[in-house]
């Protein structure tokens, strides 16, 4: 069997300096088994496969697989997955607007004409216990004194979220992703002082450990900074607009634009195309 494919690179206008998706266009005909096997081959954070949509109100519908299993949603796919879909030939039902179909129910996108956002997902929030707390700050290497606050954030992904004093601090952090794997995937984020990292556009630093699925760092996680902006957004830490930086220790410049309007978080990024091609199964 034969299908269309694409490589597109996520949260960047430069290629190489994002998180890369593979997506596969038009695999109704393979198993689980199938894109589980060809999401494993790619090795990449995720690799998406494009479906007729079951919804009436979908554009098209989603599978998302990690190089270790299925997910019901994640970010950087979603923006990634509709970019190739319409470099494809798309054609949403509603001009500007696509409606994704992925594990998680319907996800709106909205595109302009510099990037596209997705309507970030309801996102539950939990306390975390203090005897895990503080065995995931060993694996970090931080003390109880540079996190600010800890939460257990869950749109589908679920992370365990940490706030920490400053970007600096998210910067120096050298995990121990061998003992990570058997706690928790865990998102940090810190402010830059003054407002703006050394670039100018960013406010706030975020990095992502997500070895218990085979990922040490996530380049860029959209899914993570939706889920803090619900949070830090909500409790009036975070302004109701703002851009975080991720993949910095990792020599990427990913970018997440983050914008409330009303109840709805958008969580925006552009995307561009490293490979087309074809793939044989």
């Amino acid at each position: 069997m034969k299908f269309g494919f694409t490589q597109v690179d996520v949260f960047t206008e430069s290629p190489l300096r994002g998180n890369p998706l593979a997506v596969v266009h038009g695999a109704d005909g393979l198993s689980d088994a199938q894109m589980q096997a060809f999401a494993r081959w790619t090795n990449l954070s995720e690799t998406t496969f494009l479906l007729k949509p079951t919804s009436p109100e979908a554009d098209y519908r989603v599978r998302i697989f990690t190089p270790g299993g299925e997910l019901p949603f994640a970010g950087h796919p979603t923006l990634g997955s509709c970019h190739a879909w319409l470099e494809q030939g798309g054609v949403a039902k509603t001009a500007g607007r696509v409606v994704q179909q992925c594990g998680v129910g319907l996800v709106q996108i909205r595109r302009d004409a510099q990037r596209a956002a997705f309507a970030a997902p309801p996102s539950r929030r939990e306390d975390v216990d203090a005897g895990l707390l503080s065995r995931v700050l060993v694996a970090l290497g931080l003390s109880a004194s540079q996190v600010r606050a800890a939460q257990w954030l869950d749109n589908g992904p679920k992370w365990l979220g940490l706030l920490l004093d400053d970007a600096q601090t998210v910067l120096r952090i050298e995990p121990e992703h061998a003992v990570l794997k058997g706690l928790a995937k865990v998102g940090v984020i810190g402010a830059h002082p003054g407002g703006d990292d050394a670039s100018g556009d960013a406010q706030f630093e975020v990095r992502a450990f997500a070895a218990p699925i085979g990922i040490p760092e996530d380049p860029v996680t959209g899914s993570l900074n939706a889920s803090f902006a619900q949070w830090l957004i909500g409790e009036g830490i975070a302004p109701a607009r703002y851009v975080a930086a991720q993949g910095t220790r990792m020599d990427r410049s990913g970018r997440v634009h983050i914008e409330r309007e009303g109840d709805t978080v958008w969580v925006g990024g552009h995307s561009v195309t490293c490979i087309r091609g074809e793939l044989s199964l």
